[in-house]
């Protein structure tokens, strides 16, 4: 799977691609994450990627021109209403947003299924609208809170939407376990060695049940949790 960022930060986030599940899956050819410099895509010698709003207001607003010659140019499939390039179906185009839909678990394996997706990062007082009117397929926010840009959600998607991919996951079983997977509950309290844990004047217990070794027990007493 293919995840092309658009940004006018290409390196503010690529230290965390070479630690983890994100680096041991890029190593294996499992999936590429490609950083672009909007910048790259400008016409001017200031290499300018924001102006004023029309109408007046505060703050700076992404233009629309740069971003479309960059998605054009890694894009698989055109843009919505295109007949697209030939061969290729399996693109779609986020518009990291605090407007868009929020994140969850099940939107995150709707998107595992494409073959590229292409995510577009805001900046400034946000982005012309013809970006979401004519390119983007969707929005897609991470919670309702202020972020200087659309780079931090970009990762997010990476990550949540890797690990549903094929292998990514050495153990087939974790992806099954793990929290919003089965039926939307969060994981169950869990412990490790040691047993019992002296913090100051108190021990900190692992529950009895979880020590019994009788695994019937063990589930009854995870499910109620």
């Amino acid at each position: 799977m293919r995840f092309d960022i658009i940004t006018i930060f290409p390196e503010i986030l690529t230290s965390y691609l070479k630690e983890g599940i994100l680096a041991q899956a890029i190593k294996k050819g499992l999936i590429q994450v490609n950083f672009h410099n909007l910048r790259d895509y400008t016409t001017d010698r200031h290499q300018t990627t924001d102006d004023r709003p029309f109408g007046g207001g505060p703050g700076m607003m992404m233009m629309v021109e740069p971003i479309c010659k960059a998605v054009k140019d890694i894009s698989y499939k055109g843009f919505k209403g295109d007949k697209g390039r030939k061969g290729y179906k399996g693109s779609r185009i986020v518009l990291l947003s605090p407007q868009g839909k929020k994140l969850d678990q099940k939107m995150a394996k709707r998107l595992s299924k494409y073959d590229q997706l292409i995510l577009i990062c805001g900046r400034y007082e946000g982005v012309d609208a013809r970006v979401k009117e004519y390119i983007a397929d969707e929005e897609i926010s991470i919670g309702d809170y202020v972020l200087s840009g659309g780079e931090l959600p970009a990762m997010v998607i990476v990550e949540a939407v890797s690990r549903l991919v094929p292998k990514v996951l050495g153990n087939k079983e974790s992806l099954k376990s793990e929290s919003h997977t089965k039926t939307g509950d969060l994981d169950f309290p869990q412990y490790t060695r040691p047993a019992e844990f002296r913090a100051g004047r108190k021990t900190w217990k692992t529950p009895e049940v979880l020590l019994s070794g009788d695994h019937k027990k063990i589930e009854e007493w995870r499910r109620k949790r």
